[in-house]
């Protein structure tokens, strides 16, 4: 190949005196000629793969990143200039090619060449929007035999073993949504991530088994039912509802859903969306794998009641244009999100949510009752889960994660108090947290059944509270029921009254009419 090589110098030097001795249309016309003449007899075959392409020009290419990573794992040995990259948060050094280097593949029993280059240009634009104008880029060089090999498997199989060691030493990311504003026209500045690293696991999480069996059921089936979708129609998605109280493990079970799935998730604020455009340019941003969180749907935006008839005494007869005016003024009032309910639930399942696939959507709430039913129908959010107060089940759990116990004297006791009072496994946990290097596991065990005491003391004393409450406006409702039917008594002696006057005063203006004629 050298030989080879330093023959192709030769010619270009001989270009070179060219081009100085002739004008530069005959130059031009002899170019043309030569070039013809240089690939027939150019032995190689050669394909170039650029960091960014004119049609994703802010974003770098997949095809790029994934031979940078096959190199990386494959090559990077035999190379003597390196460039290491440390992850943050992670602990190994990545190493890959540097620039003008060049290293040897083999596919085959055929050799191929692989060089790192990039172009920087003789004068930096005064504004980039990139951050940068060098054009980076891989070569790949293999013998003109041998083409329809490369192009056909071999490049294929570069792809192929990239993106699979991308899924290997992927790190999993925890999204947030910027503000509208603060989207740049050049970055992909819509996302905020940090790395997720959430401990919680279905193993670790305290709910009833019988439960938390059905939904790891539920999720590992979606997980391979790629081609079921597709057979059937429907994009590759599916939508949980978890609803419950406030600290029964709601952000717990999300978190074990992408650790079991290995699934990236994005916690989309909505507050902090402009509109519905807005709203599916977030959603088209998301990748595949990954978890779509809304939590606490019934907060984040007016979404509960949009559909509701308003019965308002009188509005129904408001003059229309009044009520239009009335109108105007409630929506200058409102500040912040303009994104509607027909808005996300376009997002949920209408023509835009079937941009990606292999995707999650949750919605949390402390208060189900409050969300619109076109919200959370079959087919929007698939699967309804209530996460509930703690059982004896899901204190089992909870003891053997934080005290180490299968088993105690005291859990019988805490099975009863259990079945007598509501707690959340959160209120649980924090009783059998260890505060000190002095609190034994049964000493946590007692500091919880002081708390179910507690609760169940302060639950009595509540309802003794509602129930007198609730005697006082009986009473009072009664009173005013009293009252109002001895007025309408008096009311209707009253005007017996003046009828019996009416009657007795006619008759005597008649008899007087009878006497005096």
């Amino acid at each position: 190949m050298m030989g080879e090589m330093t023959l192709m110098a030769v010619a270009m030097g001989a270009w070179a005196m060219f081009l100085q001795l002739f004008p530069g249309q005959l130059r031009r016309d002899a170019r043309r000629y030569v070039n013809k003449l240089v690939s027939y007899l150019y032995p190689y075959v050669e394909i170039t793969f650029h960091e960014f392409q004119a049609d994703t020009w802010f974003e770098r290419s997949e095809a790029f990143e994934a031979i940078e990573r096959y190199l990386s794992a494959n090559s990077s040995k035999m190379a003597k200039r390196l460039k290491a990259n440390v992850v943050k948060d992670c602990k190994s050094v990545v190493l890959s090619m540097d620039e003008n280097e060049e290293v040897t593949d083999e596919f085959n029993g055929i050799q191929i060449w692989w060089t790192s280059n990039k172009d920087t240009p003789e004068q930096r634009a005064l504004f980039s929007y990139r951050g940068d104008e060098e054009n980076r880029f891989y070569r790949l060089t293999c013998r003109r035999e041998h083409r329809d090999i490369i192009t056909n498997d071999y490049v294929k199989h570069v792809l192929d073993e990239g993106k699979a060691i991308a899924v290997r030493t992927r790190q999993r990311k925890l999204y947030t949504n910027n503000k509208t504003e603060k989207w740049s026209r050049f970055k992909r500045t819509m996302w905020s991530h940090i790395i997720f690293e959430h401990p919680s696991t279905f193993d670790t999480l305290a709910m009833d088994p019988k439960k938390k069996k059905e939904i790891l059921n539920d999720l590992i089936t979606f997980s391979k039912s790629k081609d079921y979708y597709k057979k059937v129609g429907k994009s590759w998605k599916r939508g949980y509802l978890l609803y419950g109280p406030p600290g029964t493990g709601k952000s717990s079970m999300i978190a074990a859903m992408a650790n079991l799935l290995d699934y990236d998730i994005y916690d989309l604020e909505l507050a902090s969306v402009k509109d519905n455009t807005d709203l599916r340019k977030l959603l088209i941003d998301t990748s595949t794998k990954s978890i779509i969180v809304i939590e606490d749907i019934d907060c984040s935006l007016n979404l509960t009641g949009q559909r509701k008839e308003k019965k308002e005494e009188g509005k129904e007869n408001k003059d229309p244009v009044e009520k239009k005016v009335e109108e105007e003024l409630e929506d200058k009032k409102k500040k912040g999100s303009e994104v509607t309910l027909s808005g996300l639930l376009n997002f949920i399942d209408g023509l835009w949510s079937a941009c990606g696939s292999e995707r999650l959507i949750i919605f949390t709430t402390n208060y189900v009752e409050k969300l619109d039913p076109a919200l959370i129908r079959r087919g929007r959010m698939d699967k309804h889960i209530e996460m509930s107060y703690c059982c004896y089940e899901t204190f089992k759990v909870l003891a053997k994660n934080y005290l180490d116990l299968d088993s105690h004297d005291l859990f019988e006791t805490i099975r009863r108090m259990l079945g007598e009072t509501q707690m959340t496994p959160a209120d649980v946990a924090e009783n059998l947290m260890p505060k000190s290097e002095e609190e034994t596991p049964e000493i946590c065990l007692n500091n919880l059944i002081k708390s179910l005491e507690d609760a169940k003391e302060a639950a009595r004393l509540k309802a003794l509270e509602d129930a007198r409450i609730k005697d006082e406006e009986e009473a009072s409702k009664k009173k005013e029921e009293n009252g109002e039917k001895e007025q309408e008594i008096d009311a209707k002696l009253a005007d017996e009254e003046g009828k019996k006057a009416s009657q007795g005063a006619a008759v005597d203006a008649k008899e007087n009419g009878v006497m005096n004629p």
